[in-house]
């Protein structure tokens, strides 16, 4: 058993130690998985083709529709200038005055309504390097204004966020996008408050001690997201948009009014909100029981279905309203579907790995210390969420392979103890977003390059907006849930 558990620790540090130095997932997580089967003494190559690629293949089944969709709507969405034209609006409203609060709206408004998050880093960061070089903002901050908008609170807590960490935990606890709103809500004020009360504090130190933008002509250029394969391999294990494909497309030049560019965008939250409180819940589901549609419920499947149909919805309408614009439509979204690739196998085999390694039996040391953990169940799921997203530098990775190890038991415990598991659902993607943006993040990482920052300049302003924030977030959704459940 003690074998056992040093081939799972040694697995999970070799996955940890060459992701970040830039190899491609897709190899090291068999590699790893394998290595931890070696020490267990099981057997090989069943668990490479029934463990690991059965479990990879499930993820896919489950969650590819959504990589898809969301990537190529995402890029339909940057091709056709409706993001830029959106972000470029709140901006002017705003001003130079307000230019932090500006970008931070601007990267929310953006990915709550679907779009991808690299996909939202490569409109946002020119204009924010503009409006914080005419605000006089030092640039180093930036990237934590970006984070603050892009991959908190619109990730994780907004109720119906049609983000994959949204969905994943759906088909595991039977709930929707709109689990727990009102401490979904709770949580998104604390993070945006926390956030912006310290980059405008930073801000405010920076303009006592005399410190502004930079020297603009020093400013790195922003890096060609097809050019570093190390940074791409980090990437597209984090989030859901292969950065590469930023390139590939062609952007309409025709002007577009900002009402109809922002339209799929409402269109997205809307027909995600009706599907989900109105449309499924009234439906008559009943045949999915049969053998030929797996034997499900309608509550299994409910909440993907909701966000497939709000982002079909969506892409049909910025083709509707971009039509004639589009200076070549079909190299655009094969774009977009090209993107979803990479990444959906990527983070599905992150999952194959934690599938292998929670079928080894030294497992059980590690998933009897996590259940044993004190407080409530509550407080061990988002130790183990934070935990494996911090390991793997991956919310959507970490979160699948928490539930596929855990989920069932996670169930069981809140059925025993009466706790709603819309609750479970909200702590689980909080707590997936919360470590997740250790330095080895991928979209950290990409950010920084695109940004024209590094580490030292920036992380630490990431780690206050993104880390700490979050933390401070899931504890008060912890204590709110467990004094009144979930609301």
């Amino acid at each position: 058993m003690i074998l056992g558990l040093i081939g799972i620790l040694l697995g999970l540090g070799l996955l940890i130690w060459f992701s970040f130095r830039g190899w491609s997932v897709l190899l090291l997580a068999p590699l790893a998985a394998m290595c931890a089967v070696l020490f267990s003494n099981e057997p090989l190559l069943a668990h490479w083709t029934q463990t690991f690629m059965g479990s990879a293949a499930r993820f896919l089944a489950k969650f590819f529709p959504l990589f898809l969709l969301g990537a190529l709507f995402g890029k339909l969405m940057e091709n056709s200038g409706s993001i830029s034209i959106v972000a470029d609006f709140l901006m002017r409203r705003l001003g130079e005055s307000r230019a932090i609060l500006a970008v931070v709206l601007a990267g929310a408004l953006v990915t709550y309504g679907g779009v991808s998050l690299f996909v939202a880093f490569f409109v946002l960061a020119p204009m924010a390097r503009r409006l914080f070089c005419l605000a006089n903002i030092p640039r180093r901050l930036m990237p934590a204004a970006i984070v603050l908008g892009t991959s908190t609170f619109t990730m994780s807590s907004m109720p119906g966020t049609p983000s994959i960490q949204n969905a994943i935990p759906m088909p595991f606890f039977g709930t929707t996008p709109f689990a727990a709103p009102s401490l979904g809500l709770i949580a998104s004020v604390i993070m945006l408050a926390f956030g912006l009360y310290w980059l405008h504090l930073k801000e405010k130190n920076a303009r006592l001690t005399g410190e502004g933008f930079g020297n603009a002509g020093t400013v790195p250029v922003a890096a060609d997201p097809g050019s570093d394969d190390a940074l791409r391999e980090r990437a597209v294990a984090a989030r859901e948009f292969d950065p590469a494909e930023i390139l590939h497309g062609k952007a309409a030049t025709a002007p577009l009014p900002v009402y109809l560019a922002a339209l799929p965008l409402i269109v997205v939250v809307t027909v995600n909100l009706i599907m989900s409180l109105i449309v499924l819940p009234n439906m008559d589901a009943g045949f999915l029981g049969e053998a030929r549609w797996g034997k499900v419920s309608l509550s299994d499947i409910g909440g993907v279905w909701a966000v497939i149909t709000a982002l079909l919805c969506a892409i049909f309408t910025v083709l509707a309203i971009n039509w004639r614009r589009f200076p070549n439509l079909r190299e655009t979204m094969d774009a977009g579907a090209n993107a979803s690739v990479l990444p959906a196998i990527s983070v599905a085999s992150l999952v194959g790995f934690g599938s292998v390694v929670a079928a080894m039996p030294a497992f059980e040391i590690v998933r009897n210390w996590v259940l044993g953990i004190g407080g409530s169940p509550l407080v061990s799921l988002a130790v183990a969420t934070n935990l494996l997203a911090a390991l793997t530098g991956s919310a959507s990775g970490g979160l699948t392979i928490a539930l596929d190890a855990l989920g069932s038991t996670y169930m069981m415990n809140a059925s025993e103890l009466g706790i709603d598991p819309a609750l479970l659902h909200r702590i689980a993607v909080i707590g997936a977003g919360t470590l997740d943006s250790l330095p080895h993040n991928g979209a950290v990482v990409t950010l920084l390059a695109v940004c024209g920052s590094t580490h030292k300049e920036s992380y630490r302003d990431i780690v206050m907006v993104g880390i700490v924030g979050a933390i401070f977030a899931l504890i008060a959704v912890i204590a709110l849930g467990s004094l009144f459940g979930s609301f």
